[in-house]
């Protein structure tokens, strides 16, 4: 079984439809988007070919495949507002494992560890990202890797009748 990271430089029809999919799997939504209240939980969206490439602007994507079937991305952004601790060269990091066949294999301990080499290269010494209070595979996971808790914003996220905390955590590189 082999994973293989890709630069997203040229978005095709599939790998939008694939995006849409993990977007719009209510297994994975309140996993992967911050949600005000149930209306934002049900609502779908449907991303356009232009909009990907608009998003390319500002985030560095990375397709993940796993035995040459496409099952995630993972991103980074330089220096986003939404940083907690506003450190100048500090990489935002996305990731989103879409593909069933992709969880539970260790592909995001893969990818993660993918993205911090690539930060690193870019110079950059410093990675953030948010992550859900009630997903504890994921809290987990960033422990393990090096990830610490520097912040948390109370009532951030919608899900299962009630708000949640985003927890913010850090590595420097």
């Amino acid at each position: 079984m082999t994973t293989t990271f890709i630069k997203l430089t040229k978005p095709t029809a599939s790998i939008v439809e694939a995006m849409n999919r993990w977007e719009n799997d209510p297994a994975i939504i309140a996993l992967t988007r911050h949600n005000q209240n149930q209306a934002d939980l049900d609502r779908r969206e449907t991303l356009s070919l232009e909009e990907v490439t608009k998003r390319m602007e500002d985030h560095h994507i990375y397709l993940i495949y796993h035995d040459d079937q496409l099952v995630g991305e993972l991103n980074y952004m330089i220096d986003p507002p939404h940083l907690f601790k506003k450190e100048p060269g500090t990489a935002w990091l996305g990731i989103t494992i879409g593909e069933s066949a992709g969880q539970g294999k260790g592909i995001g301990h893969a990818a993660i560890r993918y993205l911090e080499e690539q930060v690193k290269a870019q110079g950059m010494k410093r990675m953030e990202l948010g992550v859900f209070e009630f997903n504890e595979r994921a809290k987990k996971l960033y422990q393990k890797l090096g990830y610490t808790e520097i912040g948390r914003i109370d009532n951030f996220t919608y899900w299962q009748g009630k708000m949640w905390t985003d927890i913010r955590m850090e590595k420097y590189l």
